[in-house]
């Protein structure tokens, strides 16, 4: 069980990365659950920071 919360939680990340990379706004995360929520914007917050070092092109 613990992997399967652990796996939807990386994809959350996952997808919050795909985000920021696109340059889309942090308002559009599709989660209202805490957890995800918090695994999404962290990852968006890693594509922002990646962006703004240079690291990929959006």
């Amino acid at each position: 069980m613990k992997r399967q919360k652990r796996d939807k939680l990386n994809r959350a990340h996952a997808k919050g990365y795909q985000a920021g990379i696109s340059g889309r706004s942090k308002e559009n995360c599709p989660f209202q659950a805490q957890e995800p929520r918090s695994y999404w914007l962290g990852g968006w917050r890693e594509a922002v920071e990646d962006r703004s070092l240079g690291l990929v092109k959006g």
